[in-house]
């Protein structure tokens, strides 16, 4: 059985590698899929709504979002905030539903998005490792005041790294996933 400061450190570092691989599915790629507009809030009824909180979301092919407005009045305020998002894209409406072309990316945008999404790796993994630290730290404390034995501590400290080399390894088979859809022409 796993010590609490473990189970706790294993919590934790499951929380950052979600947290990276929302990051991840926010970079654009030159395919259209519903998630990339989450970034996108829309100013509707008084209050902030995602877009598929106000319309169905589709993607006929892989170069067009569609947006089907269930209130058609909202068309003018959502084409503003995809435009005003920092996604790079502009949509056109026939008023009776929306949509958002994906453009192609050239070389350069493409391996400015692969540093990008590096930049969001180290994140990830200073994260990682800090919690990895703060877990370590504990443990040696504990073995300190004489609550655990310091083989027992040990022991956790090395489920500590283990933890940390999974989570990492992780967080790197999903940014060479992330790289090869971007790269991909």
């Amino acid at each position: 059985m796993s010590h609490p400061l473990v189970e706790e450190a294993k919590s934790k570092m499951d929380k950052s590698v979600v947290a990276f691989r929302q990051e991840m599915g926010n970079i654009r790629t030159a395919r259209a899929t519903t998630g990339l507009l989450d970034v996108v809030d829309v100013d509707v009824y008084g209050q902030k709504m995602k877009i598929n909180q106000v319309g169905t979301v589709s993607v006929p092919d892989a170069h067009l979002i569609v947006i089907d407005l269930w209130d058609k009045s909202q068309m003018a305020v959502v084409e503003k905030a995809i435009i005003a998002s920092p996604l790079g894209i502009m949509p056109s409406n026939d008023g009776r539903v929306i949509r958002v072309p994906i453009p192609a990316l050239n070389e350069a945008r493409r391996k400015e998005l692969v540093k990008v999404a590096s930049k969001h790796v180290e994140e990830a993994k200073i994260a990682i490792r800090a919690i990895r630290r703060h877990a370590i730290d504990e443990i040696k404390k504990l073995q300190k005041d004489g609550t655990i034995p310091e083989d027992e501590g040990h022991r956790h400290s090395e489920e500590v790294q283990k933890l940390t080399d999974m989570h990492t390894d992780q967080i790197d088979a999903a940014f060479k996933a992330k790289e090869a859809d971007i790269m991909e022409v």
